[in-house]
């Protein structure tokens, strides 16, 4: 399937991802949510079995170490990040968390991640998974239910990772090549990376490695507005610069969409000057979207209002590049 069929499907219809590169760690025991809570940016410890949030783990200086998609399950929490940052919070859990008190296994090779996106993706999951399209339309973002499927049991979560309706499917991996064939007998096509790459990127989703690291504050990463703080929960690493940034002032820069007209896509790194030619941000993803041509995200300064056209420069090349008018993010 063409790049452009493919983004049509997505768009129309759907199409599903192996995203079984992600990371998985099922955390259990009692003390699993408290000492949870303690590393993360959300308020783990409210959430019952069923629900689930978007979350970070933090330096002690504030900055992102993972991005974290928190499942609670009836006996544990299923916690996912992406490949990237996969060492640095295995890392923290090795540190901070006491497998004595709360056992945790990495279980990334024994369950697998499949991802269904796009405007039909409820209605594909319905009849793929010969669940009840009831039990998923009231879904909240994360929440999640299992379900029997070709002798396992599958755990399905509605996903906000892109602007487009999406479920995630944990499930054994004895059971994958079952799943796909079921996808394929329903005329669903798998998509592929850069398909992934361009919807991310309209939707304005950061990657972990990419759009920000340990090096950018949560806020800069816009989490305010993907809901993945918060301001009223006990204390966790990191928590006083988060704090501080929220009631006593403003990041200074936060990624912000773009748009660009020109070929090729200007790379990550390349700076952004304004019209006096001071250098007020940089490019940190960008693709060409079949549908809006150039996007892109780019770290630029807050002052900078929604509209204004920029210059992309990099060492063989520039274009011209503009701020989105109906941006997301921290403008204030």
């Amino acid at each position: 399937m063409s790049e452009l069929n493919e983004y049509s499907a997505l768009h129309n219809g759907a199409l599903f991802f192996d995203r079984s590169d992600r990371m998985r760690i099922r955390i259990s025991g009692p003390k699993a949510a408290e000492l949870v809570a303690g590393m993360v940016t959300n308020d783990v410890s409210a959430l019952v079995p069923g629900e689930g949030q978007y979350a970070a783990a933090l330096t002690p200086k504030g900055k992102i170490v993972a991005d974290l998609r928190i499942f609670a399950l009836e006996d544990a929490l299923l916690i996912d990040t992406s490949a990237p940052a996969a060492a640095g919070w295995k890392e923290m859990i090795q540190k901070y968390i006491n497998p004595r008190l709360a056992p945790y296994h990495d279980v990334t090779e024994e369950l697998a991640d499949f991802g269904v996106f796009g405007r039909s993706s409820r209605s594909v999951v319905s009849r793929v998974l010969d669940v009840d399209d009831n039990d998923l339309l009231p879904l909240a973002p994360y929440g999640h239910i299992s379900r029997p499927f070709a002798d396992v049991t599958v755990i399905i979560a509605r996903v906000p990772e892109i602007d487009l309706d999406g479920f995630e499917i944990f499930i054994p991996a004895s059971a994958v090549g079952t799943l796909k064939g079921k996808f394929h007998s329903a005329g669903v096509a798998e998509g592929t990376r850069e398909t992934w790459e361009i919807a991310r990127i309209e939707s304005g989703r950061p990657q972990w490695g990419v759009d920000m690291d340990d090096s950018t504050l949560p806020q800069e990463a816009n989490f305010d507005e993907l809901g993945a703080i918060s301001y009223t929960k006990g204390c966790y690493i990191g928590q006083e610069t988060v704090a501080r940034v929220h009631f006593r002032g403003h990041v200074n820069r936060f990624l912000r969409r773009l748009r660009f007209v020109t070929r090729p896509a200007p790379p990550k790194g390349a700076e952004l000057v304004d019209e006096t030619g001071k250098v007020i941000g940089e490019i940190r993803s960008a693709a060409l979207s079949p549908r809006f041509g150039g996007v892109a995200l780019g770290m630029v300064r807050r002052e900078v209002p929604p509209g204004t056209t920029l210059q992309a420069r990099w060492p063989d090349g520039e274009c011209s590049i503009q701020i989105e008018q109906n941006e997301k993010g921290a403008t204030v």
